[in-house]
């Protein structure tokens, strides 16, 4: 038997482009270490800091890489087909299930007259693929779209929470995959670059 979380309780009381795909796996690794802005991800002192620091949309993220960048690596630079932004405020109005215990979640359902379902763009059997979350190291802190193909129910409840106005948090970004329109691999490919490596804060223990 399936868990279903409603975040109802929680939360009232959350252009598709066509990419060029990688060709294999080496030229994704080239393209991340090549890209022409550095410190995408900060670490040490870095954290906190910089263009990278708060996200605010795909288009705005990505918007300091250079005209060179873009036309090298078109497959970074344009959301795949089948995968969407969206900008919601608290309350979401989503209820989420798992796809598997502890492995991912599906927009199960909505709350009736809730802001998802006013909104028209989501739709029950999407699968969310990454969301924004904040992170505070000491005095600091990040906004980061991370990576949730793979998250729990604790874990998407926890970032959607994150997302507070006083972090300057006025909605919360997901990603969502549209199932029989996106091409997994391609998915997979794309989230990869916004995935934390791992000597870097948002992969360590607070």
């Amino acid at each position: 038997m399936r868990t279903i979380l409603t975040l109802t309780a929680f939360l009232c009381g959350a252009s598709a482009f066509a990419p060029t795909p990688l060709q294999n796996t080496e030229r994704f690794d080239t393209a991340c270490n090549s890209l022409s802005v550095p410190g995408m991800w900060g670490a040490g002192l870095n954290f906190g800091k910089g263009d990278f620091a708060f996200y605010k949309s795909f288009d705005a993220f990505m918007k300091p890489f250079t005209p060179e960048d873009r036309e090298a690596f078109p497959e970074i630079f344009n959301i795949p087909k089948g995968i969407y932004e969206v900008s919601l405020t608290k309350p979401l109005g989503i209820i989420f299930e798992e796809i598997e215990i502890g492995n991912g979640v599906f927009v199960q359902d909505f709350v009736e007259g809730g802001l998802a379902e006013r909104q028209g763009k989501i739709q029950k059997g999407d699968i969310l693929v990454a969301i924004t979350a904040v992170k505070i190291v000491g005095a600091k802190y990040e906004r980061r779209l991370i990576p949730a193909r793979n998250f729990d129910f604790d874990t998407v409840v926890g970032a959607i929470g994150s997302n507070d106005q006083k972090w300057r948090c006025n909605d919360v970004i997901l990603m969502f995959e549209r199932p029989g329109e996106a091409d997994p691999s391609a998915v997979k490919t794309f989230m990869d670059f916004f995935e934390p490596p791992f000597d870097n804060p948002w992969k360590q223990q607070q």
